[in-house]
């Protein structure tokens, strides 16, 4: 999935920001998932951004729900084996804004960083609205299609959306108003500077 590209160039300050990248998400309780090439792409991603020096950080949720498994005391809190190299800073939150409660957004201006690249889980909940939140902050931000993922979904009305709907729609929420949504080949050949 690719959609319309932002000219911004990627930089040696643009941030990658994986999202709730827990081993929680793996319960079956969440129910179907998309996406289950997201893990092999959000690699690629980090791979590059690790090659070219670029800053990474790391988001996790802390749920403050008493049947969450990603509430701090759970194994599932526990992010990804593998996925924080060394000297990485892991960001923790209790609510679904990677900004609310948490000191990334002074981390970033601190380190003169304006432009963002979101990845991780789950795209219509915590990668929605870190991305709303970013873009109202005056962040450019990217969100890599194909290194996200969500959830099937059951609206108010008892309606089941599957998991590639409710996918699709949150990202197409989000494009051209507050992120360019790109899948991670795309986003790779976007200019450098």
């Amino acid at each position: 999935m690719t959609a319309s590209t932002d000219t911004t160039p990627l930089t040696d300050t643009t941030a990658l920001i994986t999202i709730d990248v827990q081993q929680g998400f793996d319960d079956p309780a969440w129910g179907p998932r998309n996406n289950p090439e997201m893990e092999a792409n959000l690699d690629a991603l980090l791979a590059a951004w690790r090659e070219a020096g670029r800053p990474v950080f790391h988001v996790k949720h802390h749920s403050t729900e008493s049947d969450s498994p990603l509430r701090p005391d759970q194994p599932g809190s526990a992010l990804r084996d593998g996925l924080v190299a060394d000297g990485e800073p892991v960001i923790t939150k209790n609510v679904n804004s990677a900004f609310i409660g948490t000191d990334l957004a002074a981390r970033l201006r601190e380190a003169g960083i304006t432009t963002l690249v979101l990845a991780g889980l789950t795209t219509d909940h915590c990668v929605s609205t870190t991305a709303r939140m970013a873009e109202n902050l005056g962040f450019t931000v990217f969100v890599v299609a194909d290194a996200t993922a969500t959830h099937e979904r059951t609206g108010y009305d008892g309606t089941t959306y599957e998991a590639d709907e409710s996918h699709a729609l949150a990202l197409a929420h989000l494009n051209g108003e507050f992120a360019t949504v790109l899948d991670t080949e795309a986003l790779l050949a976007v200019r450098s500077e």
